[in-house]
C-alpha cells in the first residue's frame, strides 16, 4: 500500500549514506548523530563541531519604522543602545511575567531587524495592527548553521579566507564562503548556547549546501564532527542556558487571546508532556528572573509583564540549579527493568529526547525535600565530559545552594517510581571560559584558540 505522505530528508544540509539514525523534527528527517554521540558532545569543548539540525530556526524578519517601538513593549530588553550589527537576545513576557518567547534580534539596518525563535508570538503582535511594521516568516528562505568550539574561529576563518577576530560576542557582520568557483555571501554572527566560542552562519537558502559543504571541508584538518539532534540538547544543560521546549514550555494558554490567534494551532506545542509532574502545562511555565536573565531586564520603559516582573525581584522566588544525579540511583533504574515487579520508567541514555514530531519532549520532574514538593527538574542529560547525569532545576530559594540534597522523582503518574538522590552543583556547569570572555582580537593568532577548566 503506497504511503500518502512521506517525511523528507532535511534541505539543509546534504544528504550523507553513512547516516542511519534520524530525529523527525520541524517537518522533515535531521540525522541524529553522526560519529557517535561520546565524540559529538566533546567537539565543542575540545574540538569542533557544525550543527544544521535548528532550521527552520523561525526566522522572522521586521521592519518598519514602528519596528523598535513593537520590541520594546513586547521586551524586558533595554533598547537605548541597539546598534546595526549587534544583536539581542530577547525575551517576551505575558502579563503575569511568564515567558511567551525567547529568541535572538539582529540589527541590520536603522528600522530592519532578524528574529529568531520568536515567531509565531512575534507574528502575533504585528498582526495586532498596533504598530507601523511588516513582518515575514522566512522559513525556507534563508538558513543557519552554528559551529562551535575552541576552534570554530579558526575553521571559519580557512572557509571564509576573512579575518573575523574583529566580531565580539553578539556581534555580527556580513562576509563570503568560497565554493567551487563562486563567492557566496553570508553572515558571520558570534553566538553560541554552548557556552565555550561559537559563530553562526546566516544566508539564503539556495546556498545552503554549498555553505556547508565549504564549512565541512574546511573543518577537516580541524577534526571538526559533525553533530546531530541527540547531542544538541545536551549543551543547554551542560552550560546552564535554559532552552524553551527543552527546560520549559512558553506560557501560551495563559494568553486567551494569542490562543484565538492560533487557532487551534498552538496544541501542538503542548503535546507529550512526561515525567513525574505529570501533564500540567504550568509546571513548565518559568519566567526570566527564576531562568536566570534578571540581569536583562530593564525597568526604565513599559512592556508587557513589567509590573509582574517588579513583583518577582523583591520576592523570594525559584532560582535555577544545575542538579548532579546520584550514581548508585540511576543503576538501581536500570536494574529494575531487569524486574517485572520493579520495573519503572526507562532512563534514556544519554538523555531525555528532545524535539520530535510532537514538537514537545519537555521531560519535568517534581523534586522533593520529604514530602514537599520544592522544585521541578528538565533537561536530563549525561555528561560524557564530566561522566556526570545532570539537569536543570528551578528550586525554592532555600534548597538552591550548592551542595544541598534533594530527591528527584523519576516515574510517571500512575506507575512505579523512583527517588533519586541529585545533589545541588554550580551553575552552569560547564566550566570552561565562556565565549563572552574570550579575546579573539588579541596580537595574530598562529594557532587556535585553547581551552582549559578553571
Amino acid at each position: 500500500m503506497p504511503h500518502e505522505k512521506f517525511v523528507a530528508h532535511s534541505p539543509y544540509l546534504p544528504f550523507d549514506p553513512n547516516v542511519a539514525d534520524y530525529n523527525t523534527t520541524f517537518q522533515h528527517l535531521s540525522p541524529w548523530q553522526f560519529n557517535g554521540w561520546k565524540k559529538e558532545s566533546l567537539s565543542w569543548k575540545t574540538g569542533c563541531y557544525l550543527h544544521a539540525g535548528l532550521n527552520p530556526a523561525s526566522p522572522y524578519r521586521l521592519q518598519g519604522p514602528g519596528a523598535l517601538d513593537l520590541l520594546r513593549e513586547a521586551c524586558i530588553n533595554g533598547f537605548t543602545r541597539f546598534s546595526v550589527g549587534c544583536s539581542k537576545h530577547a525575551v517576551m513576557c505575558n502579563t503575569q511575567g511568564n515567558v511567551m518567547a525567547d529568541g535572538m534580534v539582529l540589527r541590520t539596518g536603522a528600522a530592519d531587524f532578524m528574529c529568531y525563535f520568536l515567531n509565531p508570538y512575534i507574528d502575533y503582535l504585528v498582526a495586532s495592527g498596533r504598530y507601523d511594521v511588516t513582518g515575514e516568516d522566512l522559513s525556507g528562505k534563508t538558513f543557519l548553521f552554528q559551529v562551535a568550539g575552541p576552534k570554530s574561529l579558526a575553521v571559519l576563518e580557512a572557509a571564509t579566507s576573512d579575518d573575523l577576530g574583529d566580531i565580539a560576542f553578539l556581534w555580527h557582520r556580513p562576509s563570503t564562503i568560497a565554493f567551487e568557483g563562486r563567492d557566496i555571501p553570508v553572515r558571520i554572527f558570534r553566538l553560541g548556547v554552548a557556552r565555550t566560542l561559537a559563530y553562526e552562519v546566516h544566508g539564503c537558502m539556495e546556498d545552503a549546501l554549498d555553505v556547508y559543504r565549504a564549512i565541512a571541508a574546511a573543518g577537516k584538518q580541524f577534526d571538526m564532527e559533525r553533530i546531530g539532534m541527540q547531542v544538541y540538547g545536551m549543551h543547554h544543560t551542560e552550560s546552564g542556558f535554559a532552552q524553551s521546549y527543552i527546560h520549559f514550555l512558553p506560557a501560551y494558554t495563559e494568553d486567551p487571546d494569542f490562543m484565538a490567534f492560533m487557532a487551534g494551532r498552538a496544541d501542538v506545542y503542548m503535546r507529550n508532556l512526561p515525567g513525574s509532574a505529570g501533564a500540567v502545562l504550568e509546571k513548565r511555565y518559568a519566567n526570566p528572573v527564576e531562568l536566570g536573565w534578571a540581569h536583562m531586564i530593564r525597568f526604565d520603559h513599559d512592556f508587557v509583564g513589567r509590573a509582574a516582573l517588579e513583583r518577582i525581584v523583591e520576592e523570594p522566588h525559584r532560582r535555577i540549579v544545575t542538579l548532579e544525579w546520584h550514581r548508585d540511583d540511576i543503576l538501581e533504574v536500570y536494574a529494575s527493568q531487569f524486574d517485572p515487579h520493579a520495573e519503572v520508567a526507562f532512563m534514556d541514555f544519554a538523555a531525555n529526547p528532545i524535539w520530535t514530531a510532537h514538537n514537545s519532549v519537555v521531560f519535568c520532574d517534581n523534586v522533593m525535600v520529604g514530602a514537599n514538593q520544592i522544585g521541578v527538574s528538565s533537561g536530563r542529560v549525561f555528561s560524557y565530559f564530566y561522566r556526570q547525569m545532570l539537569s536543570l532545576a528551578l528550586l525554592q530559594p532555600e534548597y538552591a545552594r550548592i551542595g544541598e540534597t534533594v530527591e528527584v522523582i523519576w516515574g510517571h503518574p500512575g506507575s512505579q517510581s523512583r527517588r533519586i538522590r541529585a545533589t545541588v552543583a554550580r551553575y552552569p556547569y560547564l566550566d570552561l571560559p565562556k565565549n563572552a570572555d574570550i579575546d579573539t582580537n588579541s596580537a595574530k593568532r598562529s594557532q587556535p584558540l585553547e581551552m582549559h577548566p578553571d
